[in-house]
């Protein structure tokens, strides 16, 4: 054990600031590069992502499933423990998730109904695409701070899913995503001002729009090359978000 505390600290001492910024982790077959940071206190290096979160910044990205579901929404009640009204930015590049009944579907939800409960105002990214469920999250950001850039691609379609077993268990498992679809429905009519209807027949196969195509539909509310101002000032105290 004294071994292993003075090696971490031979490390930390002696190991160049270049070589720790350059350094890389690799995690669920992702590299993850290092920063460093540089303090009356000395030095110390952070993943990527969890530099970022000190900014307020959440990425997304791959499928949305039980593991991201748990730390976004950790993230999400963290920073809004933080600071309540200061806004959070939310990065998107996900092509969602496999819906079952019991299945990713209730990850997706899990954060979207924790955008929806915490205070902080949250804006929403889209970069390469949010497809299926991350098109919902796109959707919840706060009204006027959702945004895309121009070359991703937006996909919205009703849930799948697939489930063996006895015929009645069948039969539940497939009424349970019927629910899920009316759910879902009802998500995006809030969320998009579309009538009900609409929604159906555009959720009723893979659609996909393009930026401007999901601006004119209600689930963005800009398409943007260059980062607003007012995502690199820090937000001022007091704001709220509008949810409706």
């Amino acid at each position: 054990m004294r071994g292993l505390i003075s090696g971490a600290k031979r490390l930390w001492t002696t190991t160049p600031p270049t070589a720790i910024t350059t350094a890389i982790a690799r995690r669920s077959y992702s590299v993850i590069p290092m920063v460093i940071e540089t303090s009356s206190r000395g030095e110390r290096a952070y993943d990527i992502f969890s530099r970022l979160l000190k900014e307020r910044i959440i990425c997304i990205n791959g499928p949305i499933n039980d593991d991201t579901s748990h730390v976004v929404v950790a993230q999400l009640l963290y920073l809004e423990s933080e600071n309540p009204s200061k806004p959070i930015h939310m990065y998107l590049n996900s092509p969602g998730g496999h819906v079952t009944a019991g299945g990713h579907v209730t990850a997706g939800l899990a954060i979207y109904d924790t955008m929806q409960y915490i205070r902080s105002p949250i804006s929403t990214i889209c970069l390469g695409q949010a497809a299926s469920m991350a098109s919902l999250l796109l959707a919840a950001g706060a009204k006027g701070q959702r945004r895309a850039l121009p070359n991703a691609s937006v996909m919205i379609h009703q849930p799948s899913g697939g489930y063996s077993g006895q015929a009645k268990d069948m039969t539940i498992h497939t009424k349970q995503i019927v629910r899920v679809w009316d759910a879902l429905n009802q998500l995006y009519v809030k969320h998009t001002g579309q009538p009900l209807d609409v929604i159906e027949k555009n959720m009723d196969r893979d659609h996909f729009m393009t930026p401007e195509e999901a601006k004119a539909f209600g689930i963005i509310d800009e398409v943007i090359d260059e980062r607003p101002l007012e995502l690199v000032k820090d937000a001022v105290g007091g704001e709220s978000k509008d949810k409706s």
